[in-house]
């Protein structure tokens, strides 16, 4: 059997501390005012609290007030009154044999989200977050895209899944070299572009140097085309833009990401040409999953190369990962070879995904929460059943 299961469980919150406000989602000025609020300290005061109560959280990883050394006692006391500093259910934790990690996390009742760490990724390992609990954007070959969206998540539930890789990697404090986790990609389940405030709110929070302290330049952010949202995205957050394309016509992209019949590809490439900062050093990746005998032709390619024309870009080549249920099929490994050949000489760079986290359904477009899938205790009986 190719997957290994640690099925330990995180303390579930009390229903008393999920009724408090948890500070790990708020942004430094949201602190500050919070902390008045609840006559944490006068207004004059705020502001330096705010910075050891935002160093002890995103710095150390704290999740004990009375660990706050340098706070006095009763200052900790009030605090652990008035908030929570709280991780989420860990539901299920799995490892591939890769190496890669994926977590199904519970927030709330009924709300579930998966997020994976994959190692040997960006600088160090890549952490994918999840900004849905599910997705409206039903593209035909995602598994994600099969569950009905239930809620946007808040900017502490996307805060929290980077507090969990860290805790389970063990990254506290925060690492200033040699940190396994170095880059945020906002490709999980759902359309960031949906909830721009608070993923906004979050990367403010991961990117502080204070904290988790990761570069907004390591902090990719994934859209399926959601026009409007991109200048805004750009001009907000700073970080780099993904797209996930998939097709060079409008005919062929309205079937696979149903979304561009909104926004069609003349839209979108003209919303990509105006992203804030783009250049050599700020490239758009795009995003093309390999699908066999459908978007998978030398022709295909070329109409990709003259799509993205003049675009400082790269163009990630993913080869479709199945999952239960799904129609369509992985393009042939030479196919993609060539595919990528067409590319390269045109002068975009084309790395060839390497699927991670297959045999635990934690690759591009697997991601899904609902019960109906393949859980823990189904995975081990298959692996008792074939020893």
């Amino acid at each position: 059997m190719s997957v290994t299961l640690d099925l330990s469980r995180a303390a579930a919150p009390s229903a008393a501390a999920s009724a408090l406000v948890n500070l790990t989602g708020l942004t430094r000025e949201g602190l500050r005012e919070a902390l008045i609020a609840a006559d944490i300290c006068p207004p004059e005061k705020a502001r330096m609290r705010a910075a050891q109560v935002w160093r002890w959280i995103h710095h150390y990883g704290v999740t004990d007030f009375a660990l706050m050394s340098d706070v006095a006692k009763e200052t900790r006391a009030k605090l652990a009154e008035a908030f929570t500093l709280a991780r989420p259910e860990i539901v299920e934790r799995q490892v591939s044999r890769d190496g890669t990690r994926k977590w199904l996390i519970r927030t709330a009742p009924g709300i579930e989200i998966e997020t994976v760490f994959i190692p040997d990724v960006g600088r160090a390992g890549a952490l994918c977050v999840s900004s849905q609990v599910g997705c409206t954007l039903n593209c035909t070959f995602c598994h994600t895209g099969t569950q009905k969206l239930v809620r946007n998540l808040t900017a502490a539930e996307i805060v929290a899944q980077v507090q969990v890789a860290r805790d389970d990697l063990g990254e506290w404090p925060s690492p200033k070299e040699d940190r396994r986790l170095s880059n945020i990609v906002f490709m999980g389940m759902g359309e960031p572009l949906y909830n721009l405030d608070n993923v906004a709110d979050a990367i403010d929070i991961i990117s502080d140097g204070e904290g988790i302290a990761i570069s907004r330049r390591r902090i990719t952010v994934s859209t399926s085309g959601v026009v409007p949202m991109i200048p805004e995205l750009g001009e907000r957050t700073g970080t780099m833009l993904a797209i996930s394309l998939h097709a060079t016509n409008d005919l062929l992209r309205d079937v696979l990401v149903p979304l561009n019949r909104k926004y069609p590809l003349d839209q979108l490439m003209a919303a990509i040409r105006a992203y804030p900062g783009l250049g050599n050093a700020k490239r758009v990746t795009f995003e093309y999953v390999m699908l066999k005998g459908v978007n998978d032709s030398p022709d295909e390619a070329r109409a990709l190369v003259k799509l993205i024309q003049g675009i400082p870009a790269k163009v990630n080549l993913i080869p479709f990962n199945p999952w239960p249920g799904t129609d369509y099929q992985c393009a042939d490994w030479k196919t993609i070879e060539a595919f990528a050949a067409i590319l390269n000489r045109a002068g975009y760079a084309s790395p060839i995904r390497t699927p991670r986290g297959r045999d635990i359904l934690a690759a591009c477009g697997q991601l899904k929460s609902e019960s109906e899938k393949i859980r823990a205790s189904a995975l081990r009986k298959a692996g008792q059943d074939a020893a």
